[in-house]
C-alpha cells in the first residue's frame, strides 16, 4: 500500500509528534502512564485549557489531536471512532461535547485543534518546566497579546504609507476635476468705455 492509500485510512495530524514517547514517571508503570494520559485528555476536553508539566502536556497533545481529528472525520456513527472516544474520555458525558460541540467548531479548521504555550515555573522547583495546553476557540481570555494594532509592526507601517499615497492620489484627482479644462480658460474682458451723449439743452445765461 502506497503513501496515498495510507493517508486515506488515517488522517494526518497538524502538529509535529516526537518519534519516541516521552518518559512520564509513574509508580504503576506503563498502565499508570496510560491512565495519566487518559486523565489529561479528559481534562482538556472538559475544561478546554489546562496547566500541567511540560512533558505530560506535550505527550497528551498528540492523543487529543488524534481523537478530535477522527471525530471530525468520521462522526459519531463510526464504530472505531466511538471506541476511541470511549477509551480516552473517562467521563462518558464528555462524548456528547466531543461530537456535538467540538466537531462543529473544528469542522472547517485547516490548522491544529490545540495550542501549546510555555508557562512560568513554580517556585521553589524551577527545574520542572510547565506548560499550558488549550483547545482553540475556548471561551477564556487569550494568553497572547493582540499585536495587530501595533503601529510599529512592519505590515502596519506599510499599510499606513499605502493609505497616505492613496489619499494623495485621490486629492490630486479631485483637484484636477475642479480645475477648468486646458484651452477653455475664460478670456479677460476689456474695460468698457462710457461715451457721454451731447446735451441738447442751451447753456445757462
Amino acid at each position: 500500500m502506497n503513501q496515498a492509500d495510507v493517508s486515506k485510512l488515517v488522517s494526518q495530524l497538524r502538529i509535529s509528534v516526537a518519534n519516541r514517547p516521552r518518559k512520564l514517571k509513574n509508580p504503576d508503570g506503563p498502565k499508570g502512564r496510560l491512565r495519566k494520559l487518559q486523565k489529561t485528555v479528559t481534562a482538556l476536553i472538559k475544561h478546554e485549557r489546562i496547566e500541567l508539566n511540560y512533558n505530560r502536556a506535550d505527550e497528551a497533545r498528540g492523543f487529543a489531536e488524534r481523537l478530535i481529528s477522527e471525530a471530525v472525520r468520521h462522526g459519531d456513527c463510526h464504530r472505531t471512532t466511538m471506541e476511541l472516544a470511549d477509551f480516552w474520555l473517562l467521563e462518558k458525558q464528555l462524548m456528547h461535547k466531543l461530537f456535538k460541540v467540538l466537531v462543529p467548531r473544528f469542522q472547517n479548521y485547516s490548522i491544529s485543534y490545540t495550542r501549546f504555550f510555555l508557562a512560568p515555573s513554580s517556585y521553589p522547583d524551577k527545574t520542572r518546566k510547565r506548560a499550558v495546553l488549550e483547545l482553540r476557540g475556548n471561551p477564556y481570555p487569550p494568553l497572547t497579546s493582540d499585536t495587530s494594532q501595533n503601529r510599529n509592526l512592519i505590515h502596519n507601517v506599510l499599510l499606513d504609507e499605502a493609505r497616505k499615497e492613496y489619499r494623495l492620489q485621490k486629492y490630486s484627482e479631485i483637484a484636477d476635476s475642479l480645475a477648468p479644462a486646458e484651452g477653455h480658460a475664460p478670456q479677460p474682458s476689456e474695460p468698457s468705455v462710457v461715451v457721454e451723449a451731447p446735451s441738447t439743452q442751451p447753456p445757462a445765461p
